[in-house]
């Protein structure tokens, strides 16, 4: 069994201990945001936060990181209100969205440790692939993470629902074709 933290909670995982991290927390935690790609590290889909760095999941074993602290997108804003988040729906910075949370983590690792980073900075930072190519706009996001979360900028975001998820949408009975 290994122990270790998830978004603060800690886990004990009976799980073979070379079992990559990733489907420890897809499939064991049902914390689907960290997704697939390559399963060989190379893509970074699988991008989370372990101990203050940026890891690749899918190469991880969790026996490797007994007693340590990973962070998933999940945990960084359910309000969608972490500087990262803001700057990435501000600079449309999502294509398709299948490497964003990847991206995103990576990002948010990157800006704790560098609070003004440069272009350069970002691209040593952020190595993952995007089909889509939206590293213009990636680039642009993290920037301007950087200038909110260190209160030169702020962004208005777009209009919150105002109600909760459970009550934004209801099962309906499905329709009937019309007689002929």
């Amino acid at each position: 069994m290994t122990k270790f933290t998830v978004n603060n909670q800690p886990v004990e995982y009976k799980l073979d201990p070379r079992t990559p991290l990733l489907w420890a927390l897809r499939d064991a935690s049902n914390l689907t945001g960290t997704k697939y790609g390559c399963g060989t590290g190379d893509c970074g889909a699988c991008t989370v936060e372990l101990d203050g760095e940026a890891v690749r999941a899918c190469v991880t074993p969790i026996g490797a990181i007994e007693g340590s602290f990973v962070t998933t997108i999940e945990a960084l804003s359910r309000e969608r209100d972490h500087p990262v988040q803001q700057a990435w729906i501000e600079k449309n910075a999502v294509q398709c969205g299948f490497c964003t949370p990847g991206m995103i983590m990576a990002a948010a690792v990157l800006l704790k440790k560098n609070r003004d980073p440069s272009e350069e900075d970002i691209e040593a930072a952020i190595t993952n692939i995007c089909r889509c190519g939206v590293y213009p706009r990636v680039i642009e996001a993290v920037q301007l993470a950087a200038r909110i979360q260190r209160g030169d900028e702020t962004v208005q975001g777009p209009p919150r629902p105002n109600i909760s998820p459970e009550d934004a949408a209801k099962l309906v009975p499905a329709l009937t074709p019309p007689r002929k």
